[in-house]
């Protein structure tokens, strides 16, 4: 009797996914950014917006003419030995914001004139590409005591995709409309954080140079979508987490000081998230007046979800996240929906429109000029 030898069946290799690693959403990575950022997986956030230390460089303290301290940055975490010091540290953050960004993700990065062209020169140097350096104009900015310069009344953002030809997320459309249906600019009026919205411990600012909130809301909105990740890694006292909560949109934090971190995470826990229907977003046309609606939505004088009506109880509406309305199918500006479910040629939005506030019915114009007189102080 023959036997007949086969061969063994040998099985093809199973490959094994590795395992997803679940991002830390809604949480502040304590310690060094860089290292934070490290224990990230490739390619898990949508945009990062980095406030790095501005190397100021300044010698002794500022007075006031009457002789009182200036509240200035002082702190140790602003300080570094020389320009290669801090070209150094900006690189090796930068190198790990491009690794843990999506491939269409974006990144913004705001400084002074102290950093900014350094930092502008090394991200290009990595590849990033600039899309946009957006001029923050400062309606309030702190003078100079010395009246040995200018007065420093604006700071820089850049807004780079990963590369040439990267894409990227802009959501035009909703710019426009927060602008009252004018093409939105590349210099921004906006007033610098104070009043109850700057956050103060025993009467002393909490951080030197905590940003309004009104700006990380028109970047969150421009460039990101419901639902992106967004990364901070300066976060400080929770800026970008407060406003990521408000647009639906995920946070993840680095920071290093504990003072911060507990102030960011009080700060964040009362921010209150849009409703949905808020955070949908259109475009209409119509001309623009001196201040757009949308910048009353955005400095927070409005909040979205808000119920507008006319003064004769006819018509009613809801502001939405870009400043648009809603009221049924019809949507738009506040003059334009105004003109529509009225069936007149226009309309001004600013008298037609009213809402409850503070115990009284007041046309859209009164916050109009309560926000005029805010951002004069």
């Amino acid at each position: 009797m023959v036997q007949t030898l086969t061969k063994p069946r040998v099985s093809a290799p199973v490959e094994i996914a590795a395992p997803k690693v679940p991002l830390p959403l809604g949480q502040i990575l304590p310690g060094d950014c860089i290292a934070a950022m490290r224990s990230l997986p490739d390619a898990c956030i949508d945009m990062v917006f980095a406030d790095p230390p501005y190397n100021l460089q300044l010698g002794g303290d500022l007075n006031r003419p009457d002789g009182s301290h200036v509240d200035a940055v002082t702190d140790e975490w602003d300080r570094f030995d020389s320009f290669k010091t801090y070209d150094d540290f900006t690189r090796d953050w930068l190198t790990e914001a491009r690794r843990i960004l999506k491939p269409d993700g974006s990144l913004w990065v705001i400084g002074s004139y102290h950093n900014i062209f350094r930092v502008g020169a090394i991200l290009q140097d990595l590849g990033f590409w600039i899309l946009n350096d957006i001029v923050w104009r400062k309606s309030n900015p702190m003078p100079n005591f010395r009246g040995t310069r200018f007065t420093n009344a604006h700071e820089t953002l850049i807004w780079a995709s990963q590369g040439e030809k990267a894409k990227y997320h802009f959501n035009y459309r909703a710019m426009k409309t927060l602008n009252d249906e004018l093409q939105m600019r590349s210099d921004w009026v906006i007033p610098i954080c104070s009043g109850q919205e700057r956050l103060k411990k025993g009467g002393t600012k909490v951080h030197p140079t905590q940003k309004p909130e009104a700006l990380l809301y028109r970047v969150m909105l421009a460039t990101t979508e419901k639902g992106d990740v967004v990364l901070d890694p300066f976060f400080g006292t929770g800026t970008t987490g407060a406003v990521a909560k408000r647009l639906g949109r995920d946070w993840i934090g680095c920071e290093r000081e504990g003072g911060y971190r507990e102030a960011a995470l009080e700060r964040i826990e009362m921010a209150l998230p849009l409703d949905e229907s808020a955070l949908q977003t259109m475009q209409s046309r119509k001309d623009a007046p001196k201040v757009a609606f949308g910048e009353l939505v955005g400095a927070g004088f409005i909040e979205p979800g808000t119920a507008l009506f006319d003064k004769k109880g006819r018509f009613a509406a809801t502001v939405r996240a870009d400043g648009s309305l809603l009221s049924g199918k019809e949507t738009g500006s506040i003059h334009h929906v105004g003109k529509v479910l009225q069936g007149a040629p226009s309309c001004n939005g600013w008298t037609f429109w009213h809402l409850e506030h503070e115990g009284e019915v007041k046309p859209l114009d009164a916050l109009r000029q309560r926000y005029l007189l805010a951002i004069e102080d």
